[in-house]
């Protein structure tokens, strides 16, 4: 293997695809309610589609149905295991899931528009983003432990992919921008194996 192969382990993580309450700005975070749309299920295939000449060690997927359904989809098409965990799903909104994105404010959230002004804001019964860091960084590092340099596929959800790119930049959430994330969309990264045996990420 060349030195690139043997610094970092090659993920490509995908977004789920469109769900119902997606399209009713529903907060869904870790409400397990929402399901995909015939566009999401159809968005899904696409992407299966397009990653049909891949090849990964494994498949893995946020617990919640949206993102299992995706995963599903996908795997219809290329082939392989789902393995489920916790630790992917979306930002855990408390009280504030089932109602409206729309009154989701900073005071609540720590985000406005695509600042991260306060990493410790929760909403009541839910994670703040330096929490939700947290997670993604376990995650991280869990994955890391056990799967080494393989190329895996990661199935997970739009602020689940905005912790991990921030962990895996070594930042703070304060430090990258809390932009969109489309349903399905792909991002390729390259997380340095030396995460395994970094400390201090708090």
């Amino acid at each position: 293997m060349d030195s690139r192969e043997t610094t970092y382990a090659p993920w490509t993580v995908v977004r789920h695809g469109e769900s119902d309450w997606n399209v009713q700005k529903i907060v869904q975070g870790q409400n397990d309610t929402s399901r995909l749309t015939e566009r999401g299920v159809e968005q899904a295939r696409e992407l299966g589609r397009a990653l049909r000449d891949e090849r990964y060690a494994a498949v893995l997927c946020s617990d919640l149905t949206r993102t299992y359904e995706t995963a599903s989809a996908i795997v219809e098409v290329i082939g392989g295991e789902i393995i489920t965990t916790p630790l992917l799903r979306e930002r855990s909104f408390g009280a504030a899931e089932t109602g409206l994105s729309s009154a989701l404010t900073p005071e609540i959230t720590g985000i406005e528009g695509t600042l991260v002004v306060d990493e410790y804001a929760a909403p009541p019964g839910g994670e703040s983003l330096h929490e939700f860091y947290l997670r993604a960084g376990r995650f991280v590092d869990e994955t890391l432990a056990r799967y080494g340099d393989a190329r895996l596929l990661v199935v997970t959800h739009g602020g689940t992919i905005r912790a991990l790119l921030a962990y895996v930049a070594r930042v703070r959430v304060t430090e990258l921008p809390w932009a969109g994330v489309a349903n399905c969309s792909r991002w390729e990264l390259e997380v340095p194996l030396s995460l395994r045996d970094a400390t201090g990420h708090s």
